[in-house]
């Protein structure tokens, strides 16, 4: 009977299929890119010792442990084939179409071939001191020349008492580039590879780890334990070290794989809902003929065996289509993310076994829970039901009442735990509450969505004549069909609404966050006076909005108990710079302005007095006359302290400008980096030993993050709104064909054809349309509540509706619901009234 029902009713549950597929395929997709990034990040960062068998490092417990002498002891053991003493130093290179130095990591190449792990993408390794190999993110060509500046130790290891290594300069040459595509650190700092000897003439006087290779069938982990014993050394293998560099990247935690398996979680839990819905509608239709088989024999655990069965089966088919679904985005994703470069590795796609059984029980359980209560409801079908007008029970049935009661409690108390969380920043017990309010809301759905339509109906039916005088009586006839429809379409567009609500937010409040953390867009520190030439030749850039000077002083107390360095700006001037004064104020005349942490370690209060003088820089201890001021604390400031340009020459004659702050011409991070490059140039000429800090980079880079992290979470959303569009085409589907009698009786009795149509799309917009604007609602208010849980803590939460997209959503939604009506109504208009009566 199960086998028989499925093929019958196969074309009423694809959606169901499809909810369950989009679901599943998530998942596996999530777990398996996880998986590959994982393998991808252990073949970049573990290179150099997955090749190795074992790997020697110092425990920590003797920071001067050598390990040059244990190399040839090592070397000389059976069952070694070679060993590497793995060295790494600073030094400084001048790059070509680059000011200035730049500093890099250089590294060595080693000197058995079994060893050497870099890859080549161009050239070869170097032989000789005075070849290198770079980065090819570097970009320098091989055959280029390059000023390199080590720092090698004096051969008696001391440079003297407080006397920094004397700096060596050498012309190198770049005889090959290496791959290190994948590697999390490549970007971080421009890396060179050299032999061992060159390395120690940079100043690696140090060897960091032994790496040992095995001789073929051999395994020298015994001898080379033994060969340490009573060091304070450690032996690992190789692939262990790999594997622990690589988790240091991907965390243990996989935390990543946690956010996006929590939205995969929404989109299941969504498509349960859906899954829910449709076999509730599809077993309403099937009341007789459920009690048919009654009359037959059937017992009631026969026909809820039945109905589980054939959950189980669509579970189970729409979950393997699911995995097939999931392997197939994975590798799409992996194909895209190697076009664009992705910073995460995603070479090889690796499906685990676990993926693909998670992903099967998965759906299979789902759908099984899902069916579940429409199951039991169907065991209840009264054998006489197949002989008699089919009566739908009433709402304030014994279980409507429970519904009710049920909704109230988790509704009422939820909502308000969940702005009480947000308005602490109390993300994960905010998130629960969330989940429990909206459970309550569907609880309600079914007293709360119909009376809202047979409200908005009475205005709507004014609309559209007769037709949508029927579509306005037919949406409250059966409210809890009404309800099921728009459930459906209030999940997608609450979840919808709250996605676009919380992202303007976020991306509102992130913004000002940014600019109240870098007020600043460049910051000059000179290690003398800022000359008028400096200043006009920053000005000169073309780029450049305003320029504040500012006087960097050291001041103590009179006691010494608290010493300072603060800044000194013209409030007026400065005020024309900086992008947000929220938390750190500038100041006023008379006053200092301290940090909260500073405050709070000097034992200061707002408001309080404080003398300050000039600090001696050959005492440290207070010179010059004292200034009494008024302690004002910036709260949300933890580092940094300020007084205005008139207090700084009270507290020292003559002080002048020795740094600069700079405003950008507003432009996208691009713009502003160029920016601030023509003023670091500018800086470099006429203020040589200066400093130059490009904030506004910071703040660009920070920005193009949160984008990106914008980005990924409304297409990860977008999953879940894509499977509850599903629902509403399916349960607005099933609804049509539930009341196939109906439309003939209709037919009958002088309705055309088109005039069913413009019933059924009546009666589609105005449930639509109601559920549209209920899911607007709910939305905006998740939305805004996330968006304080997240960064209530952080920043000040800036609320931003986009009234537009709002708009735009309600709009979508309603043509959504009448579209899926029109396959539905078609068929329903094209059937004979005679063959519908008779059904």
């Amino acid at each position: 009977m199960t086998l028989a029902q499925l093929r019958a009713h196969g074309a009423r549950v694809v959606a169901s299929c499809l909810a369950i597929v989009i679901a599943v395929g998530f998942v596996v997709a999530t777990l398996s890119l996880n998986a590959t990034a994982k393998a991808g990040v252990l073949d970049a960062v573990g290179a150099e010792f997955t090749a190795s068998a074992l790997v020697v490092e110092p425990d920590g417990s003797s920071p001067g442990e050598p390990l040059t002498d244990l190399q040839p002891v090592l070397a000389a053991l059976p069952g070694v084939a070679a060993v590497a003493a793995d060295r790494s130093t600073t030094v400084e290179v001048r790059l070509p179409g680059r000011s200035g130095s730049t500093t890099a990591l250089a590294e060595g190449v080693g000197t058995a071939p079994q060893l050497r792990w870099q890859r080549l993408s161009a050239g070869r390794l170097p032989a000789a001191p005075d070849e290198v190999a770079v980065s090819d993110r570097v970009g320098v060509r091989p055959g280029t020349r390059i000023a390199l500046t080590g720092y090698p130790v004096p051969a008696d290891g001391d440079p003297g008492e407080g006397a920094a290594p004397e700096p060596v300069t050498r012309d190198v040459t770049v005889v090959g580039a290496v791959d290190l595509s994948g590697d999390p650190r490549a970007g971080l700092v421009p890396r060179l590879f050299g032999t061992e000897q060159a390395l120690v003439a940079w100043g690696a006087d140090a060897v960091e780890q032994l790496r040992v290779a095995a001789v073929p069938g051999q395994d020298p982990t015994a001898a080379v334990r033994a060969a340490t014993a009573g060091r304070a050394v450690t032996v690992s293998t190789g692939p262990a070290v790999a594997q622990r560099v690589a988790d240091s990247f991907t965390g243990d935690a996989s935390s990543l794989t946690s956010v996006l398996l929590v939205f995969g979680a929404i989109a299941v839990l969504v498509a349960g809902l859906v899954i829910a819905n449709t076999f509730a509608v599809l077993l309403a239709q099937r009341t007789r003929e459920l009690a048919l088989l009654r009359c037959v024999g059937a017992a009631r655990a026969q026909v809820g065996r039945s109905v589980l069965g054939e959950a189980a089966a669509v579970g189970l088919l729409a979950s393997a289509a699911g995995v097939l679904a999931g392997s197939g985005l994975a590798h799409a994703v992996a194909a895209v993310a190697g076009r664009a470069d992705s910073p995460v590795p995603l070479t090889h796609v690796v499906l685990p076994g676990s993926a693909v059984a998670t992903g099967l029980v998965l759906g299979t359980v789902v759908t099984v829970l899902a069916a579940a209560a429409p199951a039991r409801a169907a065991t209840r079908v009264a054998p006489l039901a197949a002989l008699r007008p089919l009566d739908h029970a009433p709402l304030r049935s014994r279980g409507g009442l429970v519904r009710l009661v049920l909704g109230l409690v988790l509704t009422v108390p939820a909502t308000a735990a969940m702005a009480l969380c947000a308005a602490v920043g109390a993300l994960e017990p905010a998130v629960a509450a969330g989940a429990l309010s909206f459970l309550g809301f569907l609880l309600l759905a079914q007293r709360l969505v119909p009376a809202l339509v047979e409200l908005a109906g009475r205005p709507f039916a004014r609309l559209g004549g007769v037709p949508a005088q029927l579509a306005a009586g037919n949406s409250v006839r059966n409210p809890r069909r009404t309800a099921a429809t728009a459930t459906a379409l209030v999940i997608g567009v609450t979840l919808t609404t709250a996605m676009v609500v919380g992202t303007a937010s976020t991306r509102s409040s992130a913004s000002a966050g940014l600019e109240a953390s870098y007020p600043t867009d460049v910051v000059v520190r000179a290690s003398g006076p800022v000359t008028p030439q400096a200043v006009a030749a920053v000005r000169g850039t073309g780029r450049v909005a305003a320029v504040a000077l500012v006087q960097d002083l050291a001041v103590v107390t009179s006691d010494g108990s608290l010493s300072l360095s603060v800044a000194g700006v013209d409030p007026a001037e400065a005020a024309g710079v900086v992008r947000s004064q929220e938390r750190t104020p500038l100041p006023r005349d008379g006053e200092v302005v301290l940090a909260r942490t500073t405050a709070q370690d000097a034992g200061l209060t707002d408001g309080a007095r404080l003398t300050l003088h000039r600090q001696d820089e050959a005492t440290g201890a207070a010179a010059g006359p004292g200034v009494e001021l008024t302690v004002r604390v910036a709260a949300r400031s933890s580092a940094g302290a300020g007084v205005t340009a008139a207090d700084a020459r009270r507290l020292a004659p003559g002080a002048v400008a020795t740094g600069m702050w700079v405003r950008l011409a507003d432009g996208d991070p691009d713009a502003q980096a160029a920016a601030t490059d023509d003023v670091t140039e500018a800086v470099t000429r006429t203020l040589p030993a200066a400093e130059v800090a490009g904030i506004a980079s910071v703040r660009g880079a920070l920005d193009r993050v949160l984008t990106t992290m914008l980005l990924v979470v409304t297409g990860l959303l977008a999953v879940a709104v894509v499977i509850a569009l599903l629902g509403v085409g399916n349960t607005l589907a099933l609804s049509v064909v539930e009341r196939r009698q109906e439309s003939g009786l209709l037919r009958a009795l002088g309705l055309t054809r088109g005039q069913l149509r413009a019933v059924l799309a009546w009666e589609a917009l105005l449930v639509a349309g109601v559920a549209a604007v209920l899911g607007v609602v709910l939305g905006t208010g998740y939305g805004l509540a996330g968006t304080a849980s997240v960064l209530v803590r952080e920043t000040p939460v800036r609320l931003s509706v986009p009234w537009a997209q709002v708009a735009g959503i309600v709009v979508v939604a309603a043509a959504a619901g009448v579209l899926a009506s029109v396959l539905p109504a078609r068929r329903a208009a094209n059937t004979p009234p005679v063959a519908a009566i008779a059904d």
